[in-house]
């Protein structure tokens, strides 16, 4: 477990922000590096041409270390729904097949498989929970469903390895090898876990997961990162951009058009990547997750976590077990006495910061949180019961 990070950030005293899955606040070196990027856009001849390729091959490079791949198989892109939109680009998918999603995920990771279902006459297969959150063994049944949903129907798999809205991981090994086994693709919208806990595309072996740049990478906002598997990295990019082509570095000869695409994910690069702000910033985010490492992250989370959920039973709210929940982001539901109005009256008052998602309160805790954020958070809860 790590010591308290606060002072790598700038939040005020007084706030209780356990809110890291709703956006991560900057840390003082990701803010820096911003400042510096602004700066050097200040004068354009200060910005020269090795600076569109610099900074874009060392977020490839940190993020490919962070999740344990090869940097050319990432791609730098703006959002999650930017990066599903390209793989749905990508996949052949027929009539009367199906397009496996758990309940309530994140849209970005639902809406894209809507419209390719639409298009293609296939069907979504949504698996829901199968009872309450709290409920003994909910975690293992969920992922029970999850893996009988996936028969030789199934073009698609979707999912998380955290759900963002109750904190519930999914054995992303065990439906990696469900996939392979009836020849489904397997997608991860990894936003709300990597950075935070481990996780390794050698052992998930997702053909694509990809991450927004700003909640557990400790990013800004409109940079994320996107890893390919082997079924995607010959595809077709939504963009056809002139930086994603072979021999793109050699500016004087741009206007010699090349159809080839440079090697690597760099074809599937969102255009006008090499944003001298958001790219350093999303690099410095990276850069301090590594130093800290996703399993010191993930412990010390998982140490206020216990805290948390021990008290706020004591309370009569209910939360799933250790072993089903993940410890950066985790839900709680409310005894029936607490109306969601007064939580959030009581929250407000003591100057807590969580999320309400779906009837339960979703708290997700980072290595600037103290044992006084949790004790703020339990006094929140048991006020609102009053």
């Amino acid at each position: 477990m790590l010591p308290s990070q606060k002072g790598r950030f700038s939040l005020p005293d007084g706030l209780h922000y356990l809110n890291a899955a709703y956006m991560s606040p900057l840390l003082k070196s990701v803010e820096a590096a911003g400042v510096e990027g602004v700066r050097l856009k200040r004068v354009p001849t200060d910005f020269g041409p090795a600076d569109f390729f610099t900074s874009a091959d060392r977020v490839r490079q940190l993020f490919a270390q962070l999740v344990g791949g090869q940097p050319k198989h990432v791609a730098l892109v703006p959002a999650v729904s930017y990066a599903m939109a390209t793989v749905a680009k990508n996949l052949d998918v027929e009539r009367g097949q199906t397009i496996v999603v758990v309940a309530e995920q994140f849209p970005s990771h639902v809406y894209p498989w809507r419209r390719l279902a639409d298009d293609a006459g296939a069907t979504i297969r949504t698996v829901e929970p199968p009872a309450p959150l709290g409920t003994p063994g909910r975690g293992a049944d969920w992922n029970a469903r999850l893996l009988d949903a996936i028969d030789a129907d199934a073009a698609l798999v979707a999912v998380p390895n955290v759900h963002w809205a109750d904190g519930t991981v999914f054995d992303l090994e065990a439906v990696g090898e469900q996939c392979r086994a009836v020849g489904a693709a397997f997608v991860v919208d990894g936003t709300q876990s990597v950075g935070a806990l481990p996780f390794s595309v050698e052992r998930a072996r997702p053909d694509a997961l990809a991450a927004a740049g700003y909640k557990w990478l400790l990013g800004p906002y409109g940079m994320g990162a996107l890893w390919l598997g082997e079924r995607f990295r010959e595809g077709r990019p939504l963009e056809e951009n002139w930086i994603g082509r072979a021999g793109s570095d050699e500016f004087a000869g741009l206007t010699s058009y090349e159809d080839a695409y440079a090697p690597g994910a760099v074809r599937f690069d969102v255009g006008e990547r090499s944003n001298p702000i958001l790219l350093p910033m999303l690099a410095a985010g990276i850069e301090q997750v590594l130093e800290w490492t996703p399993e010191a992250v993930q412990a010390t989370c998982a140490g206020l976590a216990e805290r948390v959920v021990d008290g706020a039973r004591a309370l009569g709210y209910a939360a799933a077990e250790a072993d089903e929940r993940a410890g950066h982001l985790f839900g709680l539901r409310p005894p029936e006495s607490v109306r969601l109005d007064a939580l959030a009256e009581a929250l407000g008052a003591r100057n807590v910061s969580v999320s309400i998602r779906g009837g339960s309160v979703r708290v997700s805790p980072h290595v600037y949180n103290t044992e006084a954020d949790a004790d703020a958070l339990l006094a929140a809860l048991g006020a609102a019961r009053s």
